[in-house]
């Protein structure tokens, strides 16, 4: 299967590059809050918009005519839902909903899914090549929120200006949070939204900079040492027990920190904006059970998926056989959402396998030993996540089980006591 992003085609601008922090950065700022001063916010949150585009554009310029093509599709498409839900007209309102989320699932479907579909039953077949476009799954699940709100009635009426801008918002592009239409488009509306606030740069300086730390030094320190456990396992060998656990608790981090520092870098970009965004990771290696691991790990997703998926399922209102159904399904989606490929599916469908039993289970566990519980969980789960295949996944369980040895190898007793240091600290980080 061929997936290709189009970072591929273009310069990578991400939050921790120079082009970003020297150049794109600054002068967004600047003439963000000197637009707002001299020529009024409505000048302001175009500037905003020019921005973002430039800045989806500089992945690969063809794609904003994909990004901006959905967002005036989307847009016309909420509107007319918006109208006919006013109207009282339920049943027109839900045809023309089905049919917005069946065009934004195709779109979705087509870049990100039709190798991976195709090489699902025609192994042989040869690779499509399709691009995918920078943050389709992003902004295709908040288009469908939208969506969603405007047949519920949930929503005001807005302008194509501040709709645009919300869904092409940079900060959100590259890893998230999933934010709501009704969460940031009445901020993007407020008449000081262009007024520099120190209170809101400074804040939103010291969040971006703690994200900016956990990715460079905690999240690539981390991914060095799973790259090298993984990358050996996906090449044949064999890794013993020590070995295998300790790929897997380095990806554990890695990806904690990598995600978490995206998402801090996220929120402390629109905090200088003067824009607030929710909080999305809240120490979720914490829990003591997995339900609350779900609970504070990726949270915007988390509840797009009990919202926008899970209660229209049926939730719990349709006895305990179907909750449990509903929970399965809406964790092999949430793993398929993640990426096109059976492990993703595979970790989606272990996570909705430790949810049904934390479901049934009745038995009052120590929060010590729940906390234990849930992290060896979450870390066998983490293994197909990273695997580049399941093949490679069963390896690396294979080694953790110690099938393949318990030795000891010197490169990890030479990397214990800074590993030590750091996983010591991590835990009492926010």
């Amino acid at each position: 299967m061929v997936i290709r992003t189009a970072a591929i085609l273009g310069r990578a601008m991400l939050f921790h590059s120079q082009p970003f922090l020297l150049g794109f950065l600054p002068i967004c700022l600047a003439a963000f809050f000197l637009l707002g001063q001299f020529a009024g916010p409505a000048w302001a949150l175009r500037w905003l918009l020019a921005a973002s585009l430039f800045f989806y554009a500089w992945w690969n310029p063809p794609f904003v005519l994909l990004l901006a093509a959905s967002i005036g599709c989307n847009y016309a498409l909420g509107r007319r839902i918006l109208r006919l839900a006013e109207q009282q007209k339920r049943q027109s309102a839900r045809r023309w909903l089905a049919a917005g989320i069946v065009l934004n699932l195709a779109l979705l479907g087509w870049f990100k899914y039709a190798d991976f579909i195709l090489h699902s039953l025609w192994p042989s077949a040869p690779a499509l090549g399709v691009f995918l476009p920078l943050a389709i799954s992003f902004f295709t699940f908040q288009q469908i929120m939208f969506l969603a709100d405007s047949a519920r009635g949930q929503r005001a009426d807005v302008g194509l200006l501040p709709y645009a801008t919300f869904i092409a918002f940079f900060p959100h592009l590259i890893a998230g949070p999933i934010v709501r239409p009704g969460e940031v488009i009445p901020q993007l509306l407020r008449p000081d939204l262009a007024t520099p606030r120190a209170e809101n740069i400074g804040a939103g300086l010291m969040v971006f900079l703690l994200g900016l730390c956990r990715k460079l030094v905690l999240a690539d320190t981390f991914g060095a040492f799973a790259d090298t456990g993984f990358d050996a396992a996906a090449h044949g060998a064999a890794l013993s027990f020590f070995e295998a656990w300790y790929a897997a608790l380095a990806y554990s981090l890695q990806i904690y920190f990598d995600f978490s520092g995206y998402s801090d870098m996220a929120i402390g970009l629109a905090r200088m904006l003067n824009v607030h965004f929710p909080l999305n990771f809240d120490s979720p290696y914490k829990s003591c059970n997995i339900a609350a691991f779900w609970r504070r790990w990726h949270i915007t997703l988390g509840t797009f998926l009990r919202d926008y998926l899970y209660i229209p399922l049926g939730g719990n209102r349709r006895g305990e056989g179907r909750r449990m159904l509903n929970l399965m399904a809406t964790m092999l989606l949430g793993g398929l959402w993640h990426g096109a490929a059976w492990t993703f599916v595979l970790w989606g469908g272990l996570h909705g396998l430790y949810l049904v039993v934390h479901s049934r289970c009745r038995t009052r566990v120590p929060p010590l030993l729940g906390h234990l519980l849930t992290i060896i969980a979450v870390v066998l789960a983490w293994v197909p996540f990273r695997a580049s295949g399941v093949h490679t996944a069963l390896s690396i369980w294979s080694g953790m089980a110690g099938l393949h040895g318990i030795a000891l190898p010197q490169m990890i007793v030479h990397a214990l006591p800074p590993l030590a240091a750091i996983a010591t600290a991590a835990p009492v980080l926010p």
